[in-house]
């Protein structure tokens, strides 16, 4: 399969605005428009760490801090009533850079294994900072009060196609950049870091210098996710800080594909999907849903897409000339 055109992709994205800007008018139930939220903030939260995992090697088990660091400076800079949607998300997404930061000059002096365990150490310390810090966090009940949400540029959150159309225009933005840095020269020198780090060192090049700025990357990416979701519940919880937050998105990675930009995409919407359905027709959500990943898993072996792909390719290659 060639790599698309960037002419191809932003017919893509065109097409994609279109379609998802009309959704509201075509089709009037919340529950739906409501999943599509759910997929949009969950794929690109997965997108994020799969700038990690997928292109740079790192496996980091400590991303959720990242996206509860949005989701929890974003609110608790709305509840002051001074900042617009835009400044509070921008601070956020600074600030929580500003963390990755110092995050990353720690973790990434270390390596495979080491590295996962250490971001989640330090996840699970921020975690404890969140439940422990009620003052400010509100503890184990999150942010409570919600938040005013002022109209700018026109756009009113208040209104629920406006919501809509918000946080899937942000999320299709914040792809468009992924998906760009993906395609550039330092993204191909994320690749050549993943394949075989000893020899981009022999080049002359700074390894951890590529996976310092990858992992800040990703993780104000994963801030924007958060404070879309804070933006969306006007609020903020400690679930968004637990390992847990950071296994579904591995979860979503492997479900979907971890080795084609839209793989996280496609497996926040399966997983979502799953979500939906599942919980709707029995209480034993987690028994159901276990028995039909291990099977998804254990048949197709790569996600999703990963595997459509390989059979496109395959095709091709076969095919007369």
């Amino acid at each position: 399969m060639k790599n698309f055109s960037t002419r191809t992709v932003w017919t893509l994205v065109a097409i994609a605005l279109v379609v998802l800007a009309a959704l509201p008018l075509v089709i009037p139930s919340r529950l739906v428009l409501d999943l599509i939220i759910h997929i949009a903030i969950l794929g690109l939260f997965s997108t994020s760490l799969n700038l990690l995992i997928g292109y740079t090697g790192l496996v980091s088990f400590g991303h959720a801090m990242f996206y509860a660091s949005g989701a929890y400076g974003f609110g608790l800079l709305m509840q002051t009533g001074q900042y617009s949607v835009p400044t509070a998300m921008g601070i956020a997404i600074v600030g929580t850079a500003a963390i990755s930061l110092v995050v990353g000059l720690v973790c990434t002096k270390t390596r495979e294994i080491y590295f996962a365990f250490l971001t989640l150490a330090i996840q699970m310390m921020f975690y404890s900072t969140i439940i422990s810090w009620q003052q400010l966090t509100g503890g184990d009940q999150g942010l409570m009060g919600g938040f005013k949400k002022p109209v700018f540029l026109g756009i009113d959150l208040t209104n629920p196609d406006h919501s809509y159309w918000f946080i899937v225009g942000v999320t299709l933005v914040s792809l468009l950049i992924l998906w760009h840095i993906t395609k550039s020269p330092f993204g191909y020198a994320l690749r050549m870091v993943r394949d075989n780090a000893a020899r981009v060192e022999f080049l002359g090049m700074d390894v951890r210098g590529y996976r310092l700025a990858a992992f800040v990357i990703a993780a104000s990416m994963a801030a924007v996710a958060g404070s879309l979701m804070a933006l969306y519940v006007s609020g903020a919880y400690p679930n968004f800080g637990y390992w847990t937050m950071s296994g579904e998105a591995m979860f979503v990675i492997m479900l979907g594909g971890l080795n084609t930009f839209l793989g996280p995409m496609v497996g926040a919407t399966i997983m979502s999907l799953l979500n939906h359905f599942v919980t709707a027709h029995t209480k034993y959500y987690g028994l159901v849903l276990g028995i039909i990943i291990l099977f998804y898993v254990m048949a197709l072996r790569k996600g999703l897409l990963d595997l459509v792909l390989e059979r496109l390719r395959d095709r091709g290659q076969r095919a007369p000339h």
